[in-house]
């Protein structure tokens, strides 16, 4: 049954409390505006053709209060607008991962244990979720009244947005975007369990393992074992701990490896190969890999563990040992065992 009163989370009641700010100090100014427009209207109105008004040059008091005030309520407004804004746009580092695949006109959702849905999400209450989504054709927009949050999901590049349900329900969700004929058939539902019943809905997990054990599969099947050795000593880089570290790139900028740079370098990987490393290796899989098929590889590097110690994976010590590659070996001081139970872990 659908939750038509309790349409809570974490960021609705700061968000309502600054929209019914915003609607009664503009409302408030412009009905004082108004008012005074009318009342200026008439009482300096012309009451004889040749009567003419008094010259006042300047008023200070009157023009700094004029200034000054509206300044300060909306500088107010915008710092609380600001805040708000950094608080809802930064997921917490312990939220949930959920990937969404938005297409015409579908929601694809995919939990990091492997379950999928179609137009259904399944979320716990009191746990922050961070959605992670890219459109496969044309841009939509994940949209949860209930939960004040809206975010444009766009093809080629990941978006993303994060809520904490605080009371169980069930909850429209709809494209918030034309996206199409079918447009207004693209909606669906969140349900919103208590913890426990939330649990046994998880451990029916996905057909096929979760994300990480199908990006561990499309790695190996595209011979990615073949330049990217975890010992180190590959055509490639190291790709243990390589996730969410700082790269160094071979025009000497630097970025972050994130979803999208390991996306951008999968797909088109020009201007963005790794300092010490040949530009003219890495190929191209644009057109080989799908959407889904992109987030299971990426949730696979970002299993892969902890950065290597110093030195291990280095480039430098790439020309010494390209002589004796060893495929698939494993990080160092980690046995086989240990690397697959960390793939399963992150994909939890």
């Amino acid at each position: 049954m659908v939750n038509l009163l309790a349409l809570q989370s974490t960021v609705r009641t700061d968000y309502d409390r600054f929209f019914w700010i915003l609607v009664i100090v503009c409302g408030s100014v412009a009905t004082a505006i108004a008012v005074f427009l009318i009342y200026s209207a008439w009482r300096y109105r012309r009451r004889d053709p040749d009567e003419l008004p008094s010259q006042v040059a300047v008023n200070v008091p009157a023009e700094s209060l004029w200034i000054g005030i509206p300044c300060l309520i909306f500088i107010g407004m915008f710092l609380y607008g600001a805040k708000l804004y950094f608080d809802i746009e930064r997921a917490p580092d312990n939220a949930e991962v959920v990937y969404v695949e938005a297409k015409q006109w579908m929601w694809k959702l995919q939990h990091e244990n492997g379950i999928r849905e179609i137009n259904a999400l399944h979320v716990p209450v009191g746990r922050a979720i961070r959605l992670e989504m890219i459109s496969q054709d044309v841009i939509h927009s994940f949209y949860v009244p209930a939960f004040r949050i809206k975010q444009d999901v766009l093809p080629g590049r990941y978006t993303s947005i994060w809520f904490e349900v605080t009371k169980p329900g069930t909850y429209h969700l709809f494209c918030a975007e034309f996206c199409g004929t079918n447009h207004s058939q693209m909606r669906g539902w969140v349900y919103a369990l208590e913890p426990g019943d939330y649990n046994r809905w998880l451990q029916q997990g996905g057909d096929e393992g979760s994300l990480a054990d199908t990006g561990e599969k499309l790695f190996h099947q595209f011979a990615c074992a073949n330049c990217h050795h975890f010992a180190g000593h590959g055509p490639g880089p190291n790709l243990v701990g390589l996730y969410g570290s700082t790269v160094k790139l071979e025009d000497g900028s630097s970025t972050v490896a994130d979803d999208a740079y390991l996306r951008r370098h999968i797909l088109t990987p020009a201007g963005l190969t790794v300092e010490g490393f040949h530009s003219s290796i890495m190929p191209t899989y644009q057109g080989q890999l799908n959407e889904e098929e992109l987030i299971a590889l990426i949730a696979y590097i970002k299993s892969l563990g902890p950065r290597p110690p110093e030195g291990v994976g280095n480039p430098a010590d790439n020309s010494a040992n390209q002589s004796t590659p060893q495929l698939g070996a494993t990080p160092p001081n980690q046995s086989p065992a240990s690397l697959q139970s960390q793939g399963k872990q992150g994909g939890r």
